[in-house]
């Protein structure tokens, strides 16, 4: 009896499969196996490649800029490699690059601002404004930029100044008064002009604009997370009272107040405004226009030759050294064997005001000149070694370079740039070299 039973089913279950519909069965059974299988990988995840299209299934759709966990399954534990879709859609976009100031140390400054800003992003179009005088000649440097728009050396004449902007600018610890602001306000809305003219020209606008200085070293490339769509990013530190105003990363639109330095004024004095500095000046046009800022750490620093007292007081200017590993987010440096590393460090930034000159030095990120004199003897060989090879090379072209391929290298960049305005590459060199020898 209990041998029969189990019979009797096997044999009511095969009647069963028989009468079945085995064509139905085969074109149901694969989607539903497709969907447990996604099922069960949602819960374990151990199958992370069919993200994409569990999300195609579901009829969903990845964030614009999110990164699929199949596409970076070591997300959380690589940086470089999260940012990985962000960077490319960065160099499917159109991006300008403005440089401007004095190329007075440009031949320390330019090659690494080449290989870490310009060739990390080689959609990005170069766009410089800078003054003639003796040390100009550097600029052929940026010869080996993938893409230059603009260049635009003039010869600078004084700046009428206002009673407006008397009244809103101060000449308080600007090394050149309120003329040197306005050169300097100059030199960065004509960067913005040139960027305009070349948008109308050539009927475009640009996504991106990175803006900085040609006296900034670069110990490491430009990070893509600095792009932030409707956010203006700034280095943190040097903020004297205001904003560090030494780099600027936005949009179109954010860029385009942050650098209409000048043509601001007016509103800053209806706003009522009055004695502000560059770094305060350049808060106030951001926080009248409504543009929010955000202050990241960026790896550069400004290659000065000024003289600081050390150790530096309250309000007082550290000098880093270009060694420093940072990142420095614009504060002054030199190259030099430091004198105060490690403890020393800790000792003598605390004493600074946070809203002046201070900048971050925890962890070991910073040591510091003693910059109460001239640059020291053998700051080449110190330079070369921090720089590294290529850079050090790039240097010591510069003045080593004869008249004859001096115009010759100028006439090369000058062919390969789309709007061109300088003296003629025979005065920019012999002007320099005639100097330099």
């Amino acid at each position: 009896m209990v041998l029969k039973r189990p019979l009797r089913i096997a044999m009511q279950f095969a009647r069963w499969i028989t009468d079945l519909d085995w064509r139905f069965i085969l074109l149901v059974l694969p989607p539903l196996s497709l969907l447990l299988f996604i099922s069960i990988s949602s819960l374990a995840n151990p199958f992370s490649n069919l993200a994409p299209l569990r999300s195609i299934l579901l009829n969903r759709t990845l964030p614009s800029g999110a990164v699929p966990v199949a596409a970076n399954p070591r997300a959380p534990s690589d940086p470089a490699s999260a940012s990985r879709p962000w960077k490319d859609k960065l160099d499917r976009s159109r991006m300008a690059v403005c440089l401007v100031g004095g190329a007075r140390r440009f031949e320390l400054t330019g090659p690494s601002i080449v290989e870490r800003i310009l060739k990390v992003y080689p959609n990005a179009d170069l766009f410089l404004h800078g003054p003639f005088d003796k040390n100009a000649f550097k600029f052929l440097l940026l010869k080996s930029a993938p893409r230059i728009a603009g260049v635009r050396i003039f010869r600078p004449e004084p700046i009428a100044e206002s009673a407006l902007e008397l009244r809103v600018l101060t000449a308080s610890n600007s090394p050149n008064g309120i003329q040197g602001l306005l050169q300097y306000f100059n030199l960065v809305e004509g960067c913005l002009a040139m960027i305009k003219s070349h948008q109308a020209r050539h009927n475009f606008t640009y996504d991106w604009i990175v803006r900085t200085r040609v006296d900034g070293f670069w110990n490491a490339p430009l990070d893509p997370d600095n792009f932030i769509p409707g956010r203006y990013v700034v280095p943190p530190g040097s903020t004297y009272g205001g904003l560090n105003d030494r780099l600027g990363v936005g949009d179109l639109p954010t860029s385009t107040v942050a650098l209409s330095r000048r043509s601001l004024i007016p509103q800053l004095d209806q706003a009522g405004f009055r004695q502000l500095n560059s770094e305060t000046a350049f808060r106030a046009q951001l926080t009248t226009q409504n543009v929010t800022h955000v202050a990241n750490r960026l790896p550069f620093c400004i290659v000065s030759d000024r003289q600081y007292v050390f150790p530096p007081s309250r309000f007082g200017v550290p000098v880093a050294a270009i060694s420093s590993k940072g990142p420095l987010s614009g504060a002054k440096c030199r190259p030099c064997t430091p004198v105060c590393r490690g403890a020393c460090v800790g000792q003598v930034m605390p004493v600074l005001d946070k809203g002046w000159s201070w900048t971050q030095w925890e962890n070991g990120t910073l040591e510091l000149c003693d910059a109460h004199g001239e640059w020291e003897t053998g700051w080449e060989k110190i330079f070369d070694r921090v720089a590294g090879k290529a850079l050090a090379k790039q240097r010591k072209r510069v003045w080593s370079l004869k008249l004859k391929d001096c115009v010759s290298e100028f006439e090369k960049m000058k062919r390969r740039t789309t709007s061109w305005q300088a003296p003629a590459a025979d005065e920019i060199c012999k002007v320099g070299l005639g100097y330099a020898r």
